[in-house]
């Protein structure tokens, strides 16, 4: 029985079958229907599909059928592209198209949702801005109310009467004190300090901070000076003077530091505007808390009260070498003199130390620093941050020889008491009450 078509002859088949030898199978035919079943299936989307005509949902596989073709068992074509076959391949929706692989979703999509817009740099950077600058903000305003609310305003200048009239810029009392307010009984012998009760002044400086240059002048403990007529700062009481002559730090020892302003601004007329008092324990920890002070020694000098012991050169004191360095006196033959030339060089290296980039940008140095100095600062009940900082920056300043360092003029001594030259004393004052350049020396 003849199995090819009808019309078919035998050249027909021999060309067929002599092209598909030549051209192997599937390939190269030139007639107008397929060599074979085995032609190329369609291409497919999603998982892989299962053996050829199996599975379950699987629909009906195209057969070639009485020589018309690929079919559906319904002998119809497009039925099997309805099926699910030739599915996009003849539509050219293979490659990108919308619902394939690379379509919506996948990592070819550049249709319908469009490229991935550039990064916006502009609003990045404005709103990093944005951000670090309300960081600062807080951190600063946190940091100052903290710091602000350390400060021990304990002194009343309102208690001190008969002031004299104010003058240009702004003049500060800085006093050192012997208290040993939070020391230990191991401290106080680490420190040399011993164990008097109460506080006497260890050293006294005012501060001038004007516009034409600031000025520290070191007022020695053993300044003859007249205790005048005050009113007590405990019992409100008016003490009249008596021309009494004592040495500085005895108006301190008599009633404070309302009665030391007091004699200060008497015998002077120079008015104070602040007050700040530190201790040892204040003093020792703020050295410490800043890694120590450099300093250079000019000579070696050894005092078994104070614990002193230092060669001659440059050398960092930590904050027990520091106390021992202000406080000796013994070791020096113009004992008080010396002392207060010490005192003055060191606290403008401190002040130095702690108004560097490198402590106040760090807050691992910033916040113990301000800790341990606040909580031992004692100042008057006007004094603000603001003022704290105008004076460390002015010491530093002096110290940086923008301006001028010195001991109050004296002429002589009475009684072991040090006189000083009011010829001089008067010129300087003058000179500070109009914020002018100082010429005097204190030699």
């Amino acid at each position: 029985m003849n199995d090819w078509p009808e019309g078919w002859s035998d050249d027909d088949r021999g060309n067929r079958n002599g092209n598909r030898n030549r051209y192997g199978s599937g390939y190269g035919s030139a007639g107008a229907e397929p060599d074979s079943a085995r032609v190329m299936r369609q291409t497919r989307r999603g998982p892989t599909a299962p053996p050829y005509g199996s599975g379950p949902g699987v629909p009906p596989q195209p057969s070639y059928v009485d020589g018309q073709g690929y079919g559906n068992g319904e002998g119809d074509y497009t039925n099997a592209r309805q099926a699910g076959y030739d599915s996009g391949y003849s539509s050219g929706q293979v490659y990108g198209a919308p619902g394939g692989p690379a379509g919506p979703g996948g990592p070819g999509d550049v249709g319908a949702s469009g490229p991935r817009p550039a990064p916006n740099w502009r609003r990045r950077i404005k709103w990093t801005a944005i951000t670090v600058v309300t960081v600062l903000v807080v951190t600063s305003v946190s940091t100052y109310f903290w710091a602000d609310s350390k400060l021990r305003r304990e002194v009343d200048l309102s208690k001190v009467i008969d002031r004299p009239e104010a003058g240009d810029g702004t003049n500060y009392l800085i006093v050192g004190s012997d208290s040993r307010e939070g020391l230990s009984a191991a401290e106080k012998k680490e420190l040399h300090t011993g164990s008097a009760e109460g506080k006497r002044t260890d050293s006294m400086m005012i501060l001038h901070v004007g516009s034409d240059g600031d000025t520290l002048i070191s007022l020695p403990r053993d300044s003859d000076v007249e205790i005048p007529t005050f009113v007590g700062s405990e019992s409100g009481k008016t003490y009249k003077g008596t021309g009494r002559h004592v040495k500085l730090n005895a108006a301190y020892a008599e009633d404070g530091p309302e009665l030391l302003v007091r004699t200060v601004e008497f015998n002077t007329n120079l008015r104070i505007d602040h007050y700040v008092e530190i201790g040892f324990a204040g003093f020792a920890k703020i050295v410490d808390s800043v890694g120590g002070v450099e300093i250079t020694i000019d000579k070696a000098f050894k005092d078994s009260y104070s614990g002193a012991d230092f060669k001659a050169g440059k050398q960092t004191l930590n904050g027990e070498e520091a106390l021992a360095f202000v406080r000796t006196r013994h070791a020096f033959a113009a004992s008080d003199l010396q002392r207060t030339k010490n005192q003055q060089k060191f606290l403008a290296a401190l002040a130095h130390q702690v108004a560097t980039p490198s402590t106040l940008l760090n807050p691992f140095k910033l916040y113990p620093t301000l800790g341990s100095g606040l909580d031992s600062l004692i100042v008057d009940k006007d004094m603000g941050l603001y003022d704290l900082a105008s004076m460390f920056f002015a010491m530093k300043g002096v110290n940086s020889g923008d301006g001028v360092s010195m001991n109050m003029p004296i002429s002589g001594s009475s009684g072991g008491n040090l006189v000083w030259d009011k010829t001089k004393v008067k010129q300087l004052v003058n000179e500070l009450n109009n914020d002018e350049k100082v010429t005097v020396s204190s030699d």
